[in-house]
């Protein structure tokens, strides 16, 4: 059984305490909605001296009681929040990490929290937003600036020779781990691999940068957010997760993540990277990003199923299944 709220509260008040070498009162503890796969507690504090002194807002993040293939552990996370903070991605700063398994059951990490709307659903309501496509552009091209190979990222593994294709077998292997089969998602794959393209170039992929993983405040983004999933791909990757129809939540007509049009975005994207983007070459990369979700999905329900984490949440996640596969076969129709 997982500790309790007030047990938690009690043994990060000690470890911060001894971290900062000083009293430390905690006034609020709680934990925040979403994370199916991790958990983030709103941290707010006040150290009585040294160079922490005075009152912050901040976020503890750790894992779930389970997760899904391909997630990086807390340690790994934090230090791709290092990585993007110093190349001027918009994130909140990172602080320390732990990973003593004795302080609180498990890794965790803690960080600077930005205020704002995350929930797609609110953002897209709001209307279109190309001042907000714009910083978005921007941010993505500065993740995109890390490339490999970096000592920092070396658990990320070397670069892949052909990211579309290793992408692909990942997906299959992640497939062939699930009770039931899935059999339009195994001819998307099978489209995958009949077209898959060459990269151009490796950089570090966010691998679920889209509406509902920043945070905006006032028309101003506050904090590009998840990154357990990054890694080294095609940077198209990321460009078509972006402008994938399941993550523009209802908002049909504005590709750029239901907030705007592609061009906003890509024109943000092109100015700060220096370098020109092949519209032709992103839908490939958008039948990807439906045939991914639609794994993760799978992956979230059967751990539902299964008995291994009972959660309406999960339970729901596999009903936008059907969805995705319907796209999927539309996308890929003619080929």
């Amino acid at each position: 059984m997982g500790l309790t709220a007030e047990d938690l509260r009690a043994r990060v008040g000690t470890f911060i305490t001894e971290y900062a070498g000083c009293p430390v009162e905690i006034e609020r503890f709680e934990r925040l909605s979403g994370g199916a796969i991790q958990e983030n507690w709103a941290l707010d504090l006040t150290v009585a001296a040294g160079d922490w002194a005075g009152r912050h807002k901040l976020v503890l993040r750790r894992d779930s009681q389970s997760t899904v293939a391909a997630s990086h552990g807390r340690r790994d996370e934090f230090d791709l929040l290092k990585a993007a903070h110093a190349a001027g991605v918009t994130v909140p700063q990172p602080c320390f990490c732990c990973d003593d398994p004795e302080v609180i059951d498990g890794p965790f990490f803690i960080m600077h929290r930005v205020e704002g709307v995350a929930a797609g659903f609110r953002l897209v309501k709001a209307g279109p937003d190309p001042d907000l496509a714009t910083q978005l552009g921007r941010d993505l091209a500065r993740i995109h600036s890390i490339r490999p190979p970096r000592d920092d990222l070396a658990f990320l593994g070397p670069a892949p020779e052909h990211p579309a294709r290793e992408t692909v077998e990942r997906f299959r292997r992640y497939l062939d781990a699930l009770a039931a089969p899935h059999p339009v998602l195994e001819w998307g794959l099978d489209w995958l691999d009949r077209n898959a393209p060459d990269a151009e170039e490796v950089v570090l992929c966010h691998r679920d940068y889209r509406t509902g993983n920043y945070m905006v405040a006032d028309g101003r983004l506050t904090g590009v957010l998840d990154w357990e999933f990054a890694g080294w791909s095609d940077p198209l990757e990321d460009i078509g997760w972006f402008f994938a129809k399941c993550w523009r939540f209802g908002a049909w007509d504005r590709d750029a993540g239901g907030i705007a049009g592609r061009e906003d975005f890509l024109s943000a994207y092109e100015a700060e990277s220096d370098r020109q983007v092949d519209r032709a070459a992103i839908p490939y990369w958008e039948v990807m990003a439906h045939v991914h979700w639609a794994v993760v999905a799978c992956q979230q329900a059967e751990r539902h199923v299964s008995g291994e984490e009972p959660s309406l949440e999960l339970a729901l996640t596999g009903q936008v299944v059907p969805e995705l596969e319907l796209e999927i076969l539309s996308m890929t129709k003619e080929g």
